[in-house]
């Protein structure tokens, strides 16, 4: 259980915020030097709909690059969400300034991130993961590779170390009592582990397909939690979950997937959960206007890149919640630019 019932001392969130950010740049790389993103808004203010027109982009990594220019000051959102350039963008993005920067950018024009947003944009498809070959599946597909799996798994499990702790103080009220708990697309299982670590009448079974069930079950027992937390094979898209749980769990998981599939994934949630019980929502979430927070924005370039999915807003979400039966309870922060929401059915 080492470290799943303890906080460090200090705070790691800059130390996350360099990795999730990384493809920020890139992103606004490719609007500078690809498409004069800003001498195109000097020129003619324009909806995001109006945008995705006039380039031929996909909606989804369309709104991720609007939510980034926002949330860094170089948009601003109108009336009927027309964009427009603050003085900031206007000053230093556009020609015909003499201080443009945008100059500036064109020695990166030629990285292959770069040209991946290019080619996301236009297709709304991703990209291969960093690292893969471009003629590799992307990450969703090559997670059913098991070498794959076991690198990725055990990079988003040392983060969890950290934020599942977080989580776990935040829904306190939900697990202290037990129960049992799904943990939907969990992955090495840390956060199902860190809210049995807090809350020792909870039960859970993480839910996972079979490329990544071992490396579950490895950390599980490794944390000796193994008569607590179970691990189930199966797909979450499939009729496999169980019908005994009082607790959903969705750890990062919504943000890699576009909006029908989040409607799947809540819809399959309210039908196996037991009455009166709740789901959990953890996630990257941006404001309900979408103009930040900026790490957030940032981290949701790397989504729009490697997965189907970005980040998405506290209202957006709590949307979905009530459209798919459920009311939402609570939104809270947790840690490292996470937050958490809660749903009631």
């Amino acid at each position: 259980m080492t470290g799943l019932d303890l906080l460090p001392r200090t705070d790691p969130t800059s130390i996350l915020r360099y990795r999730d950010g990384i493809y920020a740049v890139d992103l606004l790389t490719a609007a500078i030097t690809e498409f004069r993103l800003f001498d195109q808004i000097s020129a003619q203010p324009m909806t995001l709909g109006g945008l995705c027109q006039y380039y031929g982009w996909a909606e989804r990594p369309a709104d991720v690059l609007v939510t980034l220019c926002k949330a860094a000051g170089y948009l601003w959102e109108g009336d009927g969400g027309m964009l427009n350039l603050t003085d900031t963008a206007r000053e230093h993005l556009v020609a015909e300034s003499p201080w443009n920067l945008s100059s500036y950018f064109a020695s990166l024009r030629n990285r292959p991130v770069v040209a991946d947003f290019v080619r996301v944009l236009a297709s709304g498809k991703p990209a291969h993961w960093s690292g893969l070959d471009e003629a590799q599946d992307d990450w969703h597909k090559s997670m059913e590779q098991t070498e794959f799996a076991r690198t990725f798994t055990a990079a988003m499990d040392c983060r969890g170390v950290f934020l599942g702790k977080k989580l776990a103080d935040a829904v306190a009220e939900w697990t202290a009592g037990g129960g049992r708990l799904l943990d939907v697309g969990g992955g090495s299982g840390v956060y199902a582990c860190a809210l049995a670590a807090n809350a020792p009448d909870l039960r859970a079974v993480v839910l996972e397909q079979a490329s990544v069930s071992d490396i579950a079950v490895d950390h599980i027992w490794k944390r000796g939690l193994s008569d607590r937390v179970s691990v189930m094979v199966g797909d979450m898209f499939g009729e496999t979950w169980p019908l005994d749980c009082d607790l959903h769990l969705f750890s990062n998981v919504m943000h890699d997937w576009d909006l029908p599939i989040i409607r799947e994934l809540l819809d399959h949630s309210r039908r196996t959960l037991r009455p009166g019980g709740h789901v959990i929502i953890h996630e990257t979430f941006l404001w309900p206007n979408k103009s930040g927070p900026l790490p957030v924005a940032e981290y949701s370039c790397i989504l729009a890149h490697s997965t189907q999915g970005r980040c998405y807003s506290v209202s957006e979400m709590q949307g979905l919640l009530r459209e798919a039966g459920f009311t939402p309870v609570i939104h809270r922060d947790t840690g490292g630019d996470r937050g958490v929401i809660v749903g009631a059915l």
